[in-house]
């Protein structure tokens, strides 16, 4: 199989589809890999490194799109991108379809088969090439959120685990997953004073066991959500129906009984966001204010740190372009259900339902597409 990897254009973002590394595995097994120049600058791996793992380097982006038969990506496609797809093509990278209604318009017209890295599926029911770059954005979301609070940054200029004398900042982590356990470890090993909220009593037992006195939990109610909010310093939102929209957990009345300074950071931007006055930002201007509020919601956080983020997708991603890549997609598919249900787009049908109710369009069962 011809496999190609395209520089991300999106803003900000530093990380690849492929490192080095794992081009090397493709060639080793007879697929061509095609890499546009310059695409590695960001994680560190120049045209040298690819060409000594076997890559064939290309001038642009248009001359891989025409000729891969599969490119795998990190970010969705911008829409010049999406107008390089073709029928029959293999798209492997994140989507986030949902919130995304002219993405998913442009993907069906396509006729791409497209595979979506944040709803794959594992055994045990996660979602584990979707982990690594929630581990990086709960992490990221306590220094985006800390940085946030100085008052040169328009927050209340508080530090986040206080020092002797005076008291830490409060820390709202709405859900307790992947993302928000991630944030509340860090936020507790600044010494912040950390309240998560979740509504499932198995996973508030575990956070509870992990953090004993170090992190506090609490039932997510309205009642209980609304008192977290008003109380924090800094919120952070973690919440995630995989392949949905999130729900607007969050709202514009809340706002108003919040501190002046404090700081919303809306890990869940890529799905819509979590917070009613979420709108995604760049990391080239992460924050705006509503309501003396100071919102942060960049949709690529783990871009910032390209190298940790590259090579931790890579880990979990490989495998299964080297299946899509020997086997075909349909079989490599039909052959594993947990790689089925990362289907969202195929010959110009939504396949995932969670997107098509959303986005109010005909669902079509992935299993159609692979019998």
């Amino acid at each position: 199989m011809i496999v190609g990897t395209v520089k991300e254009i999106k803003n900000h973002e530093y990380r690849v589809g492929l490192t080095p590394e794992s081009v090397h595995e493709l060639t080793a097994h007879g697929h061509r890999v095609l890499v546009e120049t310059r695409a590695g600058d960001g994680i560190g791996a120049g045209d040298d490194l690819y060409v000594k793992a076997g890559a064939e380097i290309i001038a642009t982006a248009a001359e891989i799109f025409a000729t891969a038969d599969m490119i795998v990506k990190v970010k969705e496609p911008q829409a010049a991108e999406r107008a390089m797809l073709r029928s029959g093509q293999i798209l492997y990278t994140y989507l986030h379809l949902a919130p995304d209604p002219d993405q998913t318009r442009d993907l069906i017209a396509s006729g791409a088969t497209c595979v979506a890295y944040e709803t794959v599926t594992d055994a045990s029911g996660g979602l584990p090439l979707l982990k690594p770059m929630s581990q990086v954005a709960g992490r990221m979301a306590i220094q985006a959120g800390a940085t946030a609070l100085e008052k040169a940054h328009g927050g209340r200029g508080v530090l986040l685990g206080g020092v002797p004398g005076v008291l830490p900042a409060k820390v709202a982590v709405i859900g307790g997953g992947v993302v928000g356990f991630n944030a509340a470890q860090m936020a507790a090993g600044l010494g912040a004073d950390v309240t998560i909220l979740d509504r499932s009593p198995e996973v508030l037992e575990k956070l509870g066991m992990y953090f004993e006195a170090r992190a506090k939990t609490r039932f997510s109610n309205k009642a209980n959500l609304a008192d977290c909010v008003a109380d924090a310093d800094l919120v952070i939102g973690a919440v995630l129906i995989p392949g949905a929209a999130a729900p607007k957990l969050v709202t514009a009345d809340m706002l108003k009984t919040m501190k002046k300074g404090a700081v919303l950071v809306d890990v869940a931007i890529d799905q819509g966001g979590c917070f009613e006055t979420s709108h995604p930002t760049t990391h080239a201007d992460p924050t705006y204010v509503v309501d003396d509020v100071v919102h942060y919601c960049v949709a690529n956080m783990p871009g910032a740190v390209a190298r940790t983020s590259t090579y931790a997708l890579n880990n979990v991603t490989l495998p299964h372009a080297l299946r899509i890549a020997e086997l075909g997609w349909k079989e490599a598919l039909r052959r594993d259900v947990h790689l089925r249900a990362g289907l969202n787009i195929w010959d110009g049908k939504v396949t995932y339902q969670a997107v098509a109710e959303d986005l109010g369009l005909p669902y079509t069962p992935a299993e159609d597409a692979v019998a």
